[in-house]
């Protein structure tokens, strides 16, 4: 392995041209309007936790297609006065579990929305929302539809994504100027994705981001999901033209170029799942399309001993810090509104 001295240096150069389908812009707003021709949110419900400082709701809201996706919502209880709220996508093959499982945010303060994947569920954590959608490909989420950019799986989990954003706004108790986009891994992909597709997000926190610079990602990567990618080439070798055409509607770098969102990144730069040069390769070109060319804040932290797990608790850490600068849900004197005394 290089020196990591050297190794971030090139790193930090790193910005390769992503083929861009002619129409990437055209295909997502033709699909973001189909979606948003329906109202978002479709059923809410108090969910109990037991947990005396939280309050939580099951929220089901209309993604892709009208298609039912489930999420939580938990935000800090007995304060009635809009939040900034933050959106959580989760990781490849995971579900949104319980409603305690993930409290960071709503204990920092925060209105917390944490989003199903369609689908995924079951790997490492349960969920509770199917992928209806049937296209030829292969047997894993990555592979589902993967010939053709309209079936593709990732077109409607994206567009999930940015209904989960359209779903949070349409919830009691949120600031709706104040809302993240927040992930690791696939949730780092969708993260990225949204900041591309929603000019109004407030802040977009990613981690080991999934889903960019796809070509080379598919090359280096052997652990699923880019492994994935590999084995269903290595079997229909004659699609390997559809695969990427497919994949180049879906890239973080494109989505990256067109965000303007202040953005906090971070890599470990022995990942293996998800090779750190593509997670800079959206940094590097994060904005650089963005009408009006103002560049926005943004932040890149990178563990050098660390693979995909990143730098975990001390990551938050600074997650927490930067992410309260931008959208300050705190008052002047530190405590959460509701709990001065």
């Amino acid at each position: 392995m290089p020196h990591a001295a050297a190794l971030l240096d090139d790193l930090q150069r790193y910005a390769p041209d992503i083929v861009e389908p002619d129409d990437f812009d055209h295909f997502w707003r033709d699909t973001r309007t189909e979606a948003s021709a329906r109202p978002v949110l479709v059923d809410v419900r108090p969910e109990p936790t037991d947990l005396r400082l939280l309050d939580s709701w099951d929220v089901t809201f209309a993604g892709f297609g009208g298609d039912p996706v489930r999420a939580w919502y938990t935000r800090p209880a007995g304060v009635s006065e809009p939040l900034p709220a933050v959106v959580e996508y989760a990781g490849y093959g995971r579900g949104r579990g319980l409603p305690h499982e993930r409290l960071t945010w709503p204990t920092a303060g925060y209105a917390h929305l944490l989003m199903d994947n369609r689908g995924q569920a079951g790997q490492y954590a349960p969920g509770d929302t199917v992928d209806p959608h049937g296209a030829p490909g292969g047997p894993w989420p990555a592979t589902w539809g993967i010939l053709d950019p309209r079936d593709y799986h990732y077109r409607r989990l994206i567009t999930d994504a940015v209904r989960a954003v359209e779903a949070v706004r349409a919830l009691p108790g949120v600031d709706c100027a104040r809302v993240a986009a927040v992930g690791n891994s696939q949730g780092g992909g969708l993260a990225l994705a949204v900041a591309g597709l929603v000019a109004d997000l407030g802040a977009v926190l990613t981690t080991a981001p999934f889903l960019c610079d796809m070509r080379r990602a598919v090359q280096l990567s052997e652990p699923a999901p880019y492994g994935e990618i590999a084995r269903y080439l290595a079997v229909h070798r004659e699609a390997e033209d559809a695969v990427w055409r497919t994949l180049s509607y879906v890239d973080g770098v494109s989505f990256a170029r067109r965000a303007t969102a202040p953005a906090h990144f971070g890599i470990g730069l022995r990942d293996t799942v998800c090779p750190p040069s593509t997670g800079f390769a959206a940094y590097n070109q994060y904005a650089a399309a963005a009408r009006p060319p103002v560049p926005p804040a943004r932040e890149m932290h990178v563990y050098p001993f660390n693979g995909h797990e990143g730098g975990e608790a001390v990551h938050v850490r600074r997650q927490l810090r930067w992410l309260g600068s931008m959208l300050h849900p705190a008052g002047p004197s530190g405590r959460l509104p509701g709990h001065e005394s």
